[in-house]
């Protein structure tokens, strides 16, 4: 039984590794400035018109991000109907919002068997600590407590890996959300731009 507690606790240690990495790289990746520039947002809105497209195009190509290459796409296709512009933009938004989310799995299953490793390790140190005391008997019951409490380590530590992983795998989902929505607001902004234009170009003609 012993060899099994200790696996236990090896699966334990790399679980609370492999969280903490994801944690790190995910608070890194999600960054605002790293997501959406600055420079490209006010590039954004600097552009008022089609020959202010060439200065957007340089500063996205200058500041690689999901927000860049989503305008880039948008830019290079002004010169197809709106809806197709669209449906190209949506489709590329997809892609860049599940870049955005990966890891946000492997903390949400952390989450999920971090607390189970725990309550198994538990049980396995109990099946040992009650064979003991079937052979031995109760003869030295301050060993049986403390034995207990021992075990009990494996659940506390399950709980300790869980917990903080629930916590930034639920600030960093409202995150991707709310940068999705931004970088969707500033992508339709600059299209209601460029295509209004285009149609009073039109209406003049």
């Amino acid at each position: 039984m012993e060899w099994l507690e200790w696996l236990v606790y090896g699966l334990l240690i790399l679980t609370s590794i492999v969280g903490l990495a994801f944690i790190i790289e995910r608070g890194i990746a999600l960054r605002w400035s790293k997501v959406v520039p600055r420079e490209v947002e006010a590039a954004v809105q600097s552009c008022q018109t089609s020959a202010d497209v060439p200065m957007l195009q340089r500063v996205c190509q200058q500041h690689d991000s999901p927000i860049s290459r989503l305008l880039l796409l948008a830019a290079e296709h002004l010169d197809w109907p709106r809806a197709e512009t669209t449906d190209a933009l949506q489709t590329r938004a997809r892609h860049e919002m599940t870049r955005l989310e990966r890891g946000l799995v492997v903390l949400e299953i952390i989450i999920g068997i971090a607390p189970l490793l725990g309550l198994v390790g538990t049980i396995i140190g109990m099946i040992a600590v009650f064979g003991d005391v079937g052979r031995k008997g109760l003869e030295n019951a301050s060993m049986l407590a403390h034995g207990i409490s021992i075990i009990l380590q494996t659940t506390l530590i399950g709980l300790l890996i869980a917990i903080p992983s629930l916590i930034f795998w639920s600030y960093y989902s409202k995150k991707v959300e709310t940068i999705g929505v931004e970088m969707e607001a500033i992508c339709d902004g600059f299209l209601r731009r460029l295509y209004r234009e285009e149609r009073a170009s039109l209406t003049q003609e």
